[in-house]
């Protein structure tokens, strides 16, 4: 397979379209079968359930070439399931596991010529999709849908390696109990949208949201889950019914238990302890981890030990074993990888 002509040591975290996406329409109660299209565009009705009322959710994850040559996928199951409880929460016909990934063997197959070389750094981001694509003026589900995977080459998220980041506690609240937290909807992200803008002009790089109901317990920020690590190295994730279950995390738990032999707790994490871990990231498919070096909140300041400067140790190895997976340079648990070429 003959690679495009794409500087590829070069390539930003930006859209940049390909040969094929996939599109399946729901309609009369099923959906039907889908094709790859070349036309990256999408004329709607000016009332489109979309439109007016956001009922859409997606997905996100990337295709790797390993280092044995081959192209892959981590987890896409998981992407299915997460995909599918989304789309029930919001009245949007499921789309079967099945479906799903043989949506995805297509149209990562379609596209293999823009799946980065191994080494380069760059990976393809896919982004499975799903919208109300009928008219709908009173509130209700649209009758007719949208599936859609998308998918573009995208640079490392952190050019030149990972340097840990500055966040703030934010006056905002991202999700509330038994709301829309936990599952991956549009609507979830334009809201954290506000924040993150007023969170970037003042400087900082994330926000961290706490619970809604009593603001003392640690949740997520706008896109990516909190992982902390204790000064005697356990490892620490937040628990709660208003946070995205991410895979990325799942995985972590998974790579810190089996592979690194460390103690992990998956529980309540009040805001008042975060002074006393020693170290702190930020973990999801763009980045799979982002080391947080400094918390503000309203001017008082948490440093981690771990510093401003680079990874602490813990959260470093997690990320290269984590990675090491992904690439092929270490062998993986059954069924997290799925082979396409």
């Amino acid at each position: 397979m003959e690679k495009k002509n794409i500087d590829w040591e070069n390539l930003s975290f930006a859209y940049m379209p390909v040969d094929k996406s996939f599109v399946s329409n729901y309609k009369d109660g099923a959906w039907d079968d889908g094709v790859l299209t070349s036309d990256h565009t999408i004329t709607l009705n000016e009332c489109a359930g979309v439109l007016q009322y956001a009922q859409t959710v997606f997905e996100g994850l990337k295709a790797y070439t390993t280092e044995d040559g081959h192209i892959v996928t981590f987890r896409p199951d998981l992407n299915a399931e997460r995909l599918q409880q989304s789309a029930a929460r919001l009245e949007i016909p499921v789309v079967s596991t099945e479906k799903f990934l043989d949506a995805l063997d297509q149209v990562v197959k379609a596209n293999a010529a823009y799946v980065p070389p191994y080494g380069s750094g760059a990976t393809l981001y896919i982004r499975p999709y799903i919208f109300g694509s009928s008219s709908v003026i009173g509130v209700k589900p649209a009758d007719e849908y949208q599936f859609r995977i998308l998918c573009t080459p995208v640079g490392p998220y952190f050019k030149g390696g990972a340097k840990p980041i500055t966040i703030k506690v934010s006056d905002f609240d991202r999700a509330a109990p038994h709301g829309t937290g936990n599952i991956k909807a549009g609507l979830n992200y334009a809201m954290s949208l506000h924040a993150i803008v007023t969170a970037h002009a003042e400087g900082y790089d994330e926000n961290m949201y706490l619970d809604a109901a009593t603001r003392t317990k640690v949740e997520e920020t706008g896109g990516a889950n909190f992982i902390f690590v204790t000064k005697d190295n356990k490892v620490v994730t937040p628990k709660s019914d208003s946070i995205l279950p991410s895979i990325t995390r799942r995985s972590l738990i998974t790579v810190a238990k089996d592979y690194l032999g460390l103690e992990v707790e998956e529980r309540e994490v009040y805001f008042d302890e975060v002074k006393d871990f020693a170290e702190c990231g930020l973990c999801g498919t763009a980045a799979v981890i982002s080391p947080v070096g400094k918390i503000v909140d309203h001017g008082k300041e948490i440093v981690f030990p771990a510093g401003m400067e680079k990874m602490g140790p813990v959260t470093q190895k997690l990320y290269e074993t984590l990675t090491g997976i992904q690439m092929g340079r270490l062998e993986a648990p059954e069924g997290w990888i799925r082979k396409m070429l």
